[in-house]
């Protein structure tokens, strides 16, 4: 990498959680290939500069577990169905890095070989090493659990410096800026304000262990075109969660 001509990143080693929301577009429901083509160019610039990356994409575009449960379904059923919806999310953003010439795996928590790979921490983290970009799919593969713990857990196991939540707001505001015009944005924010003034970051399991391992949760906008690779080079706006 020429360091004249590319910007010097600031993490050598990140996870990118997007939810499965962010892959529909407009839609209302499933996947929208050309946002989902959009998003492996955002992760493509930011893999061209260098960068190794993880990825943990929702299911909340096909099937969400709670809202499974709460029509009646049984809760581990209606999680092990979500779980599910992660794998066809992450198979469709692997196809879509494979074609702008990404090397990617879909590593799942729930063995299903002929799709994909199971869970293995050291082949995981050789195909980093390697240059891959991994995509954890399938949740922790356990029930009660959400993506968003699934992707602290795994990026304290990968040893990714920081978690890069995309979300459809450019950081962390004190009430929802689509509703409130004097909602304020934070530059920085502490795990346990997250935590006590329940912003709605990620879940708590998922605050408390990346709060309890360390590790910097960076909440940024999505949409923006250029946004992902904007902050790894130092610029953008986005709120940083932090110890």
């Amino acid at each position: 990498m020429d360091g004249a001509t590319e910007p010097k990143v600031t993490y050598k080693r990140v996870l990118l959680k997007i939810s499965g929301e962010a892959l529909m577009g407009d839609q209302g429901f499933g996947l929208h290939p050309p946002t989902v083509a959009r998003i492996a160019n955002e992760v493509k610039s930011v893999h061209d500069l260098g960068v190794e990356i993880c990825m943990v994409i929702g299911g909340g575009n096909i099937f969400r577990g709670l809202s499974g449960a709460a029509q009646g379904m049984e809760r581990t059923t209606a999680d092990y169905m979500g779980m599910l919806a992660t794998v066809m999310n992450a198979l469709a953003m692997q196809a879509a890095l494979e074609s702008l010439g990404v090397y990617t795996r879909v590593i799942s928590a729930i063995p299903m070989d002929q799709v994909c790979e199971p869970y293995i921490r050291r082949r995981a983290v050789r195909h980093l090493e390697k240059k891959r970009v991994c995509i954890f799919a399938a949740g922790t593969g356990n029930p009660y659990f959400t993506t968003d713990t699934a992707a602290t857990l795994r990026a304290n196991e990968m040893g990714c410096e920081a978690i890069f939540k995309g979300t459809k707001v450019d950081g962390v505001y004190d009430k929802d800026p689509k509703k409130f015009a004097d909602a304020k944005r934070y530059d920085t924010v502490s795990f346990d304000e997250v935590l006590q003034k329940h912003l709605g970051v990620m879940d708590a399991s998922a605050i408390a262990l990346a709060r309890d391992n360390n590790l910097p949760i960076i909440v940024f906008s999505l949409d923006e075109p250029g946004g992902f690779r904007g902050i790894l080079a130092g610029q953008g706006t986005y709120t940083k969660v932090q110890g």
